[in-house]
């Protein structure tokens, strides 16, 4: 953990989060400034950087898993929903631990950005 970073914190419990899935090595919580009617954000429990998530395919998969639990939980997996990983500041990362935002809730048009 980083004791440092939002999401290490939010993922320990030190700080409050809307979560809706969580398990040994992932949690999903509302995004405090959301894009879409469902928007979370799925992060691993141990805090890595997206340099660091490119060395650890398993946890890379998990969160897909994650990811597609919390779509279910919210209900949005059944119409449908994206998942967007930002990696660096042009892409528009903000917090330095690999996480990706799950949007739906509405038609997402194409392209993004």
């Amino acid at each position: 953990m980083d004791a440092e970073c939002i999401f290490c914190r939010i993922a320990a419990g030190t700080v409050p989060a809307q979560i809706v899935y969580e398990d040994d090595d992932a949690v999903a919580f509302y995004d405090i400034h959301p894009v879409s009617p469902v928007h979370l954000v799925v992060v691993p429990r141990r805090h890595l950087t997206p340099e660091d998530g490119s060395q650890d395919e398993g946890i890379l998969g998990h969160l897909f898993v994650a990811a597609n639990r919390a779509a279910e939980a919210t209900g949005v997996a059944a119409s449908g929903y994206r998942l967007v990983v930002n990696i660096g500041e042009d892409a528009g990362q903000e917090v330095r631990h690999l996480h990706m935002h799950l949007l739906g809730g509405r038609h997402l048009g194409w392209p993004p950005g």
